[in-house]
C-alpha cells in the first residue's frame, strides 16, 4: 500500500475540523487551547531522543508535526496563512540566513565558495538576524534605532531557556563575562544576597534574589558549553532513579518510607550513588 504524504495529512486535518462531520474535540480547539499540547509534544520528542528510542521518536515527531498542521488549518480558516505560506516563509528565511550555502538567494546549486569557520558562520548569522529585527521594527512603524536586540526573545519560553537566549543575545554586543570564573564569583555574590534576604524573612526579596542565583547559574552553564535545560533534566532523572532505589530498599527491609528517618534514607541514597559509580566503571 502506498504511503500517505503531506497532502493526505492536510486533508485529514481539514476533515477533523469540518463543522458538520469533523471531530467535536478538534472543532472546538483554538490557537490558545492547543499551545499546551504543542509544548508537551516538543518535550516528548526531547525525551525520545534522550532515551535513543528512535522508533518512538518517529511517532513523536509525527505528533509534533500534527501541531504545526493544526495551526496551519486554523490559519487557513481565519484567512491569516496556510501550510504552504508557513513552508514558504521558512524556506525564504533559511535561504536568507545561509548565504554561504545559497549565494544566489535561491535554491539553485551554489558556486564554489571557500569554506567558512564556525565563528564566521555565527557572525554572519547574528548580523543577518540584526538586519531582520531592524526591518521588522520599521514595518511595525517603530524607529529601528530604538529597538532592543532582546525584543523578539519570546516571553512564553520556559524560564531557563529564555534566560539563556537573553544572555546569548546580550553577549553578541559584548555584554558578557569574559571568563567562567567570573560567573562563579557572581553566583557566590548572589548567594550571599540570598542569605541576607532569607535572614530578613522577606519573601518577595527572597524570590528576587533566588531568581538572580538561577539566572547566574544559567550563565555559568552557557560559559562552560552545557545546555542548562538538559543538565537539569539529567539531574531530575538521576534524582528519580536514586530516590526509587531508596524507596525499594526500605520496602525490602520491611519498613515504610513514612516511618524512616532522614539518616536511614540518606544511607540508602549514598548506596545508590556508590552503585552508579561502579556501573559507570
Amino acid at each position: 500500500m502506498a504511503q500517505f504524504q503531506v497532502n493526505d495529512l492536510l486533508h485529514l486535518m481539514s476533515r477533523l475540523r469540518d463543522p458538520k462531520t469533523g471531530c467535536p474535540w478538534d472543532i472546538k480547539q483554538s490557537y490558545q487551547s492547543i499551545v499546551p499540547c504543542t509544548l508537551e509534544e516538543a518535550y516528548e520528542v526531547a525525551d525520545a531522543i534522550e532515551r535513543n528510542d528512535f522508533d518512538h521518536l518517529q511517532e513523536e515527531l509525527g505528533d509534533l508535526l500534527f501541531q504545526v498542521v493544526f495551526y496551519a488549518q486554523l490559519g487557513t480558516e481565519d484567512g491569516h496563512f496556510n501550510f504552504n505560506d508557513i513552508v514558504n516563509t521558512l524556506v525564504t528565511k533559511l535561504i536568507r540566513r545561509h548565504p554561504h550555502v545559497f549565494p544566489k538567494g535561491d535554491l539553485s546549486p551554489s558556486i564554489d565558495n571557500a569554506p567558512l569557520s564556525d565563528a564566521e558562520i555565527k557572525g554572519r548569522w547574528e548580523a543577518i538576524k540584526r538586519e531582520e529585527r531592524a526591518l521588522k521594527a520599521e514595518k511595525e512603524g517603530l524607529e529601528a534605532q530604538f529597538g532592543s536586540i532582546l525584543d523578539d526573545v519570546p516571553k512564553a519560553l520556559p524560564a531557563i531557556q529564555r534566560a539563556e537566549k537573553l544572555q546569548k543575545r546580550a553577549a553578541t554586543v559584548g555584554f558578557d563575562w569574559p571568563e567562567a570564573s567570573q560567573v562563579i564569583d557572581k553566583i557566590e555574590e548572589e548567594i550571599g544576597e540570598l542569605r541576607e534576604a532569607m535572614a530578613e524573612q522577606d519573601i518577595p526579596h527572597i524570590e528576587d534574589e533566588l531568581g538572580d542565583v538561577l539566572f547566574a547559574v544559567v550563565n555559568l552553564a552557557r560559559h562552560v558549553k552545557v545546555q542548562p535545560e538538559m543538565a537539569l533534566r539529567s539531574t531530575n532523572e538521576k534524582f528519580e532513579r536514586r530516590f526509587k532505589f531508596v524507596e525499594q530498599s526500605i520496602v525490602e527491609q520491611g519498613s515504610r518510607l513514612e516511618d524512616s528517618s532522614l539518616d536511614e534514607m540518606e544511607q540508602f541514597w549514598l548506596m545508590a550513588k556508590r552503585q552508579e559509580r561502579k556501573t559507570k566503571g
